[in-house]
């Protein structure tokens, strides 16, 4: 059962899964308790997939699987039970082919699909049923590896309910290039015979970067995707609906159009716009779900396409109070400047904590955040907390490690950077009964709850 989330007023905190010890299990449920006596009602996440070995949520191995990292092992549930077959027969839609490209990249080393020999690279069948034969035992561990995932979800959302608390959940805009869905359903994408990308995605050139950013993720083939009625898409967002009460999706401007990068290119400067039919794939999710419980990533450089796409469906948008003092008095992250369908946040996942950013800004830009603030020395992050639950925006998040007062060394990621980043670990102990006392008065104090 999906439970509203913009009916009201509400405050939640952002803590990804892999900053928390048995996050599926006793360290969720103690999270999601702290949560309720703190007056917050929103527990936002990002992206629960396998991840590859630099540990980023947004570059996984599958969409539809879970994190075996996030597992309470000393909570694992029966395979016997009924609930088991259940799953698989549920799940086949996505478990098989996962299964299978798990353990054949386990088998190969590592070595992303691409490289495996040509018959299971290009999934012959005689050569998929020889596997599916022959390693029929590793097979059953991952399948239940992902019942446990699925069962302890499914326990830990149950318990999130019952405290009047709800899920937020994360889908990535692309997959990784070695992923089960490029090898089980290529022609999706944009590759040559080989499996590799003719083209992938960025964005181009902007104030932050001279170069644009090249992320090297393979580009959909919208095409194809049109004709199949979207349904690998629709099957992505209706997986991760069936986990959370609320959904965002990353980087929502590609929806609109995406930025197209030839394969080999050195960086992201000799990209070109191409059209992407979301507003069809829109309407068919509208079908599918009833609703759109969806926040858009609007953040960036947001042209009226995008604008048009996301209040055309009625999605949320994102305000994030960082990015708000540039010395426009008309930046839309200003507090004065926020809607009532907005996500406001101190900082994301992809910020320095606010006691960080605040402590490298310039001095004029700091003197800028004073005056508009009203600051004295040591305000910080309490200030900032305070303007997001302020706001008019619907939804307020904060950080946890802004909740706690952090600075810099709990910063959980760098865009740009490879290493470094997803380390960040939640303190045991550190979500203390006076500070969730402080903060029920603070979200009662701003209408929040």
């Amino acid at each position: 059962m999906r439970l509203p989330v913009f009916d009201r007023r509400r405050a939640g905190v952002l803590l990804h899964l892999g900053s928390l010890e048995h996050a599926l299990g006793r360290g969720g449920r103690a999270f999601i308790d702290w949560l309720a006596t703190a007056g917050f009602s929103v527990w936002q996440i990002l992206p629960v997939g396998p991840t590859g070995s630099d540990g980023s949520p947004y570059w996984v191995r599958s969409d539809f699987a879970g994190n075996p990292a996030f597992i309470d092992s000393d909570e694992w549930p029966d395979t016997a039970s009924a609930d088991y077959p259940a799953f698989l027969e549920t799940s086949k839609h996505w478990l098989e082919d996962y299964a299978l490209f798990e353990v054949l990249s386990f088998v190969h080393g590592g070595a992303p699909w691409w490289n495996w020999p040509a018959e299971l690279r290009d999934r012959a069948p005689a050569a998929i049923a020889h596997a599916r034969q022959e390693y029929a035992s590793e097979l059953e561990r991952v399948k239940g590896v992902q019942f446990a995932f699925s069962a302890q979800w499914q326990r830990l959302r149950e318990h999130a309910h019952s405290r009047g608390v709800r899920l937020f959940g994360d889908l990535p805009f692309y997959v990784a290039p070695d992923s089960a869905e490029t090898w089980a359903h290529r022609e999706q994408f944009q590759l040559d015979a080989t499996g590799l990308p003719t083209a992938v995605a960025g964005v181009p050139p902007d104030y932050f970067s001279e170069l644009g950013q090249l992320w090297g993720n393979p580009l959909y083939n919208w095409d194809v995707i049109r004709r199949d009625r979207f349904a690998l898409w629709r099957a992505r967002v209706t997986a991760q609906m069936q986990r959370a009460d609320v959904l965002r999706i990353d980087h929502f401007r590609a929806l609109a159009a995406h930025w197209s990068v030839p394969a080999g290119a050195p960086d992201a400067r000799g990209g070109e716009w191409r059209p992407t039919p979301g507003a069809e794939l829109m309407g068919l999710l509208w079908d599918d779900l009833g609703d759109l419980p969806i926040v858009a990533e609007d953040l960036g450089v947001i042209t009226a396409d995008v604008e048009a796409l996301r209040t055309g469906f009625g999605l949320p948008g994102m305000r994030v109070l960082q990015f708000a003092f540039s010395g426009e008095a008309t930046n839309p992250h200003l507090p004065h400047m926020h809607a009532h369908d907005s996500v406001v946040y101190t900082g994301t996942h992809d910020n320095d904590t606010t006691v960080g950013w605040y402590a490298s800004l310039p001095e004029h830009a700091r003197q800028q955040v004073d005056f508009f603030l009203r600051l004295t020395p040591g305000s910080m992050p309490d200030a900032l907390i305070r303007t997001a639950l302020g706001s008019v925006g619907g939804l307020a998040v904060i950080p946890a490690q802004d909740v706690l007062s952090l600075g810099s060394e709990a910063r959980l990621n760098t865009p740009g950077t490879a290493v470094g980043n997803w380390n960040w670990r939640l303190s045991p102990g550190a979500l203390t009964p006076d500070l969730a006392r402080r903060y029920a008065r603070l979200n009662g104090i701003y209408g929040r709850g």
